[in-house]
């Protein structure tokens, strides 16, 4: 444990130490201080009969996700890339440490720095309800899909990358996927009834789109954890294999 705690902090400083982070961190609430007050000047402008409030915070958390799917690719693409281009992965492997612990203390590392962004548009809601004050239990529904969905996007994202030793085909590799698959139950007319069921199975729109409007499923839930479980595990593949190569 105190080795983990140890490679932990490690991957923490090394985001903190880095000037992409706070690039990262900029773009991220410059954009989703943008889409807060357009999506409210909008409501506040043609909402008239309907219930503002909800279907303010429903449009934004839906467009903080899309900021959200840009960031994270950003800040996992260096997690193992990096390792692998200066040579260091080998050394790592070599600490006494398991795989698990390893992949855990950068998959740590990387979620952290995205609670941290998700924790800074605290304030855009804070704002709202000193001026009009409104129900929380949506919000914090809301935000617990912005953390299962960046979960699973930022453990995709480490598996990229553990695969490559260039960042930016890392980035590249990870974001366009998950923007597909937010994108794939959009038209479902375009679809086939056969295929419908599969694509809304595995869209990340629709198992985030319940936790816009405040509601947790469980079935949303499981999709999140079962998506991050994996990607971890087929990460640990990679290094296993990669440990083999190197021993014969």
């Amino acid at each position: 444990m105190r080795a983990f705690v140890a490679l932990l902090r490690k991957e923490l400083r090394s985001y903190f130490g880095s000037p992409l982070v706070y690039l990262v961190a900029a773009a991220f609430l410059a954009y989703t201080g943008y889409y807060f007050h357009s999506d409210l000047i909008y409501f506040l402008t043609f909402g008239f009969g309907v219930n503002i409030m909800e279907n303010f915070w429903q449009l934004l958390f839906m467009d903080v996700r899309l900021v959200l799917i840009f960031a994270v690719p950003l800040l996992t693409m260096r997690l193992f890339a990096e390792e692998r281009r200066l040579g260091t992965l080998e050394l790592l492997l070599t600490y006494p440490l398991r795989d698990g612990a390893i992949v855990a203390a950068k998959l740590g590392a990387c979620l952290v720095v995205i609670g941290a962004l998700l924790a800074a548009t605290l304030v855009y809601p804070a704002w709202v309800y000193h001026l009009q004050p409104f129900p929380l239990r949506p919000l914090a529904a809301a935000y617990a899909g912005l953390l299962l969905l960046a979960a699973a996007c930022a453990a995709y994202g480490v598996f990229v990358s553990s695969l490559t030793d260039s960042q930016v085909l890392a980035a590249f590799l990870t974001s366009m996927p998950l923007l597909l698959l937010w994108l794939l139950s959009w038209n479902e007319a375009a679809v086939g009834l056969s295929t419908l069921p599969l694509l809304r199975a595995i869209s990340l729109f629709n198992h985030f789109q319940p936790f816009a409007v405040g509601i947790v499923d469980l079935r949303d839930v499981f999709y999140f954890v079962y998506a991050t479980a994996l990607f971890v595990w087929a990460t640990l593949r990679v290094l296993e294999a990669r440990q083999w190569r190197a021993g014969r």
